[in-house]
């Protein structure tokens, strides 16, 4: 019926016709968008791991509010389609795969090695909130809003906005480069310095530290996010908003550079005037926001020549008009059979809160628990390894045949779950010589484990790693020189009935203080340590004490 065969009186039924529709879909919406949110809980170690890295590393810190933003396009564009629900049972596949995906990397360690200082966990922590994103945008607002919306929900891969092994690789060298650039400008004051590489001290009480805050990174990172969204809204071509990004994270680095050379002229007046020595923290944010105006002003000035429509006000999303904003009549179903989606999902989850105690145990506070004897070789010492905070990561206990005998230490985690050491070592900048499989006799069998080849520069070690779930040990990996995988079976019984044990990390160790040996006589001698120490264990005996009953 068109409106010009209504009636006077049957105008103000089908505007209420019409708002009711209009509530209905609007409550559709949100009704949707809280279980979206509510579904998150269904992954909630990818959650939990990105939240700890936003928290604890500033670098990435950025990453915390790209769901935020990707969030409020898709919104921007749902709205734009007059909040369309034609939802594809489609999203309901790839969020229960994702779901899926997720509890077997809980359970497994599943990780690809490119390098000795880059490898990557499968799936990656990005790529789960892609699919997550996708997944919901499709189940509920169909094709035509996943078309429109590609762009959000894309950018959600940028969760973690700076790969590992850019700490590296580039964070590391550009914090030297800005500490040479900073005191080569002091030179050229005049102003002598110690000889320190990345103290610029001024007087043996008054200088600064160039730390790798310090080296432009995270202000190039944030620029070039903030280009990279605005090009998106404003619709810039290609080329201008790929132009405008790189020049947004040049421009970060250029900038920072400026404002270490400007505090430098600040320590050098502050010399002359000692009450501006305890003002050099606010003189430093006032000199970054003066910047930052110049940068905003310069990236605003790009826009208004290259916007389409000449001016600063964003044109509304390029989306074409929706033919109804009546909700669709399968949203009950979908709604249903996501919700169903989510319980057994958050199932293993809540259990493990609910087994989770209040406080730290006393005995991950205290040393493992390790059997005196275990075949020939004899308990020497124990010891814990600690994070910063206190957590302790593994037990580690020392074995030994006599006083002349190879030492072999095997560590259990009483807090970690399924994880490879290889990351930890490529953390600390530690580069493996050698990496492949081993199979070993235990007394309850063959076991596989995941080993690693170390030169320290006075020593060589060979780690061999593992994960237990139950009575069972095994990892596995491929051996390569640059790339392979490391991967251990994840417990059918767990998947299948959500039932929350850890699965424990365990880890072996031989070492030999002659680093001169060659790596392939090294890794011949430090596996037959390790096969006779195994001769006489069971590793599954090592992780009972952790084991959730």
């Amino acid at each position: 019926m068109s409106t010009a065969d209504l009636t006077a009186a049957d105008r103000p039924r089908v505007r209420e016709e019409r708002a009711a529709d209009g509530l209905r879909t609007v409550s559709g919406v949100a009704i949707a968008v809280s279980l979206g949110i509510a579904g998150l809980f269904a992954i909630s170690s990818t959650c939990n791991a990105l939240w700890d890295m936003w928290m604890k590393d500033p670098l990435k810190s950025i990453g915390g509010l790209i769901p935020i933003v990707s969030f409020v396009l898709i919104v921007r564009i749902w709205r734009s389609l007059r909040w369309e629900m034609d939802g594809s049972w489609w999203g309901l596949a790839i969020l229960a795969a994702t779901i899926a995906i997720v509890h077997v990397r809980d359970q497994a360690v599943i990780e690809m090695v490119l390098s000795p200082s880059w490898s990557i966990v499968l799936p990656p922590h990005s790529l789960v909130a892609v699919a997550y994103a996708a997944g919901f945008v499709l189940l509920f607002g169909g094709i035509r809003l996943l078309r429109a919306a590609w762009f959000p929900v894309a950018l959600m891969w940028f969760v973690n906005p700076v790969p590992h092994f850019f700490n590296r690789y580039i964070d590391l060298p550009l914090q030297h480069a800005s500490a040479v650039i900073a005191r080569s400008f002091a030179h050229a004051l005049g102003q002598p310095l110690t000889p320190d590489q990345l103290s610029l001290m001024f007087t043996p009480k008054f200088g600064m530290f160039i730390a790798p805050g310090c080296n432009g990174i995270r202000g190039a990172v944030t620029m070039g996010f903030i280009a990279l969204i605005t090009g998106y809204l404003y619709r810039l071509r290609l080329r201008h908003c790929l132009l405008l990004t790189a020049g947004a994270v040049l421009l970060g680095y250029v900038f920072n550079f400026v404002r270490l050379c400007g505090l430098v002229g600040y320590y050098v007046i502050a010399l002359r005037h000692p009450w501006l020595q305890d003002r050099a923290a606010m003189g430093d944010y006032i000199l970054g926001a003066c910047l930052f105006f110049v940068a905003t002003m310069l990236l605003f000035g790009l826009l208004l020549r290259w916007s389409p429509r000449r001016d600063l006000r964003p044109p509304p999303p390029a989306v074409a008009d929706a033919v109804s904003s009546k909700i669709s009549q399968l949203f009950i179903p979908r709604f249903l059979a996501f919700v169903v989606l989510i319980v057994l999902g958050s199932v293993s989850y809540a259990r493990a809160m609910m087994r989770m105690p209040s406080s730290p145990s006393t005995q991950s506070r205290q040393v493992g628990v390790f059997p005196v004897h275990v075949g020939e070789y004899r308990l020497q010492r124990e010891w814990n390894e600690s994070l910063a905070t206190g957590v302790v990561i593994f037990h580690w206990g020392e074995y030994t045949q006599g006083s002349a005998a190879p030492v072999v230490s095997i560590g259990v985690s009483p807090t970690l779950g399924a994880h490879d050491t290889l990351v930890c070592h490529a953390a600390r900048g530690e580069d493996w010589i050698w990496h492949g499989p081993l199979t070993l006799p235990t007394t309850a069998g063959n076991a596989n484990l995941s080993a690693v080849l170390f030169n320290s520069g006075s020593t060589q070690y060979l780690e061999a790693a593992s994960v237990c779930s139950g009575s069972t040990c095994n990892q596995s990996s491929t051996e390569r020189t640059h790339f392979g995988l490391i991967y251990s079976h994840p417990s059918t019984h767990d998947l299948l009935t959500q039932i929350p044990s850890r699965p424990i990390p365990i880890l072996l160790r031989a070492e030999t203080p002659n680093a001169a040996m060659s790596p392939a006589q090294a890794r011949t001698e430090l596996t037959q340590s390790l096969t006779n120490f195994l001769s006489g264990a069971d590793l599954a005996d090592f992780t009972k004490p952790y084991r959730q009953h």
